[in-house]
């Protein structure tokens, strides 16, 4: 299909709707009618809600079409069977703001990621409560912004950090072990297009010390969920998770490490696949086609 040496161009539609009979064929149709070679697809019938999701990874001849005609040529198929779609150059990286406060293993991770190509996306700038990790993030010639937060200026502050999302034209905010909670204003405001890492003993271990809790406790396995920012804290709908099994023979420094360990791969996971246009929101779940 493709000239001899030249580099296709790639495109990749995510679309949720309601069940119907052949909208695999539909939707497959009209991407090769508009000259795309489909290169991978996944899809799932959700049967118990009646919902259907598809994502499929394209590829066609230099110039052939572009991002806006694939979008005005899928519209007819979209109105008539009620999707909501989302059709994006797969060759564009995401643009990510970091948020963190003092603990550096998620930022680190996602910032080495991002040096060796292993993440999709841009990270565009660094949004800190505090100063300790400026080093960390000049380091890497990323812009980092301090943006102090007390009880009198948290309003203020969320004001000053979504100038700073348009600014940046930032299309997921990343929060990286942010040790802030979000008011609800700006919960709807970053709605679908931000991402939270937390432990997962919650709600059995909150507050301070979660791992000497769990030590405590004789727990066997430690984890962490990375999910969807939403009002109610930490139970927006969920995109990754990773469990490490552990026993009586570690220390509560060996849980925290444990911990620290399944933090960075849950949340780098669901990063990766939200970047990659994986993962669709479905009331309080998460369909993520990888």
């Amino acid at each position: 299909m493709f000239a001899p040496l030249s580099t296709p161009d790639e495109h990749i539609l995510t679309v949720h709707c309601p069940e119907a009979y052949g909208l695999v064929s539909a939707v497959a149709s009209n991407l090769t009618n508009q000259g795309c070679d489909i290169f991978d697809v996944k899809h799932f019938s959700d049967r118990h809600n009646s919902e259907f999701f598809i994502r499929c990874h394209t590829m066609s001849n230099p110039g052939a079409v572009t991002t806006e005609s694939l979008v005005e040529g899928f519209q007819p198929v979209a109105d008539q069977h009620r999707m909501r779609f989302r059709l994006v150059n797969a060759r564009k990286k995401t643009r990510v703001l970091i948020m963190v406060s003092k603990i550096s293993h998620c930022l680190t991770d996602l910032l080495h990621r991002q040096r060796v190509n292993a993440l999709p996306i841009e990270i565009v700038a660094v949004v800190s409560n505090h100063t300790d990790l400026q080093p960390l993030v000049d380091f890497y010639g990323i812009p980092f912004h301090h943006i102090p937060v007390t009880k009198d200026s948290k309003r203020s502050a969320e004001a000053e950090l979504l100038e700073l999302v348009d600014h940046y034209d930032t299309e997921l905010v990343v929060l990286a072990r942010y040790m802030q909670i979000l008011s609800d204003d700006l919960t709807r405001a970053l709605s679908g297009k931000c991402i939270n890492i937390h432990h997962s003993f919650l709600p059995s271990f909150k507050g301070a010390k979660p791992y000497h809790q769990a030590y405590d406790r004789g727990v066997k396995m430690v984890g962490a969920t990375a999910h969807y920012v939403t009002s109610d804290l930490d139970e927006g709908p969920i995109i990754a998770q990773r469990v490490i099994p552990v026993d009586h023979a570690h220390t509560p420094s060996d849980l925290v490490a444990a911990g620290s360990d399944a933090e960075t791969q849950a949340l780098s996971r669901a990063v990766k696949w939200h970047a990659e246009g994986r993962v669709v929101i479905s009331g309080n779940r998460t369909i993520v086609l990888a």
